[in-house]
């Protein structure tokens, strides 16, 4: 292939993934693992939760809101997609940014697929020089050029950086599996970008049962919704200081069957006493605010009415000290 490759069309796929042929040529069923890999805030949980069809992935404004390797799963007549959402790779500063760059290249090596998340917005930096080198060194695995949020570009902005992708490529030597503009927000070609990837995914039967959209276990994604909730207003002041442990979840009793209530009570944990009444806000209308918020979210995820009790705690220096990391799921 001697030309660059770009996958481009107008007639969108369908919404469950899109290929009109259940099964493929061979009348094959396939399965397996991708993983979105990219700058901080490239746009990977967005991407993962566009595809899924439903909120498995924390996102946020801010970059280096996805600490947990958080599994969304695509369920189609043809394939199953599993897709591995690691943290954005970069030049770790402190232990747990060092832990974050360990998770993301064992997930690497780990995947059938690597999909590289590229803004459209964004010229390539050394950031994403560093990351396409790391990518180059891991010679089998099929990689995917994605270009993310084509909706904030021109036409001719979107083409000088899908030539600026191909050549990043040769540069490193290595070749673009496949080149794909993709919108997120606009569900544009994100159908398309699943059609690709499937045939790329090893032949075999579904890996989880039909229903499921992530194996995070529940409280784990609860935690990651409330600190999405914490994190909205304070993006600027505390990114990286907030960590939120579920600590108990459990069904209140003396309800009526027709009427469950699910008691939860979590901690949000800081680093500095300083922080908290960042957290809390004034008079703690910032703390409800993030309880109301994340509240419903969670009752849309488990389907159930939730009591949910917040506390906010300091935990001094958490992100450099390993006691802490382990006591805080990392």
């Amino acid at each position: 292939m001697g030309a660059m490759s770009v996958r481009n069309q107008s007639s969108e796929p369908s919404k469950d993934g899109g290929s009109s042929q259940a099964l493929d040529a061979a009348g094959n069923h396939r399965a397996g693992f991708a993983c979105f890999v990219g700058r901080p805030n490239a746009g990977k949980s967005t991407l993962t939760n566009a595809l899924v069809g439903q909120k498995v992935a924390i996102t946020a404004n801010q970059p280096q809101t996805t600490r947990h390797t958080v599994r969304g799963i695509v369920h189609r007549p043809d394939a199953q997609l599993i897709l591995v959402d690691t943290p954005g790779l970069h030049k770790p500063r402190t232990l747990l940014g060092e832990r974050l760059n360990d998770i993301v290249r064992t997930t690497w090596a780990e995947v059938d697929v690597i999909g590289f998340c590229l803004p459209a917005n964004e010229k390539l930096g050394p950031g994403d020089r560093f990351i396409a080198k790391e990518l180059a060194s891991i010679k089998k695995t099929p990689k995917i050029a994605i270009v993310t949020k084509t909706d904030l570009v021109d036409s001719k902005t979107l083409a000088e950086q899908l030539i600026a992708i191909d050549q990043l490529g040769r540069e490193l030597g290595f070749e673009w599996a496949e080149i794909v503009p993709v919108s997120a927000v606009g569900d544009s070609q994100v159908g398309l970008l699943a059609d690709l990837i499937v045939p790329l995914l090893p032949e075999g039967p579904a890996l989880y049962p039909e229903g499921d959209l992530t194996d995070e276990p529940e409280q784990v994604m609860i935690a990651e919704l409330i600190r999405e909730a914490a994190l909205e207003g304070v993006r600027d002041e505390l990114p990286h200081s907030i960590a939120v442990v579920v600590e108990e979840m459990l069904p209140r009793e003396d309800r009526p069957a027709d009427k469950p209530l699910l008691d939860i009570h979590a901690f949000v944990y800081i680093e500095r006493p300083s922080q908290k009444g960042i957290v809390i806000g004034p008079k703690g209308k910032r703390l409800k605010d993030v309880g109301i918020k994340s509240r419903k979210q969670i009752e849309a995820l488990l389907g159930t009415p939730v009591f949910l009790d917040l506390h906010v705690k300091v935990a001094k220096d958490w992100q450099r000290d390993p006691r802490q990391l382990r006591k805080l799921g990392f």
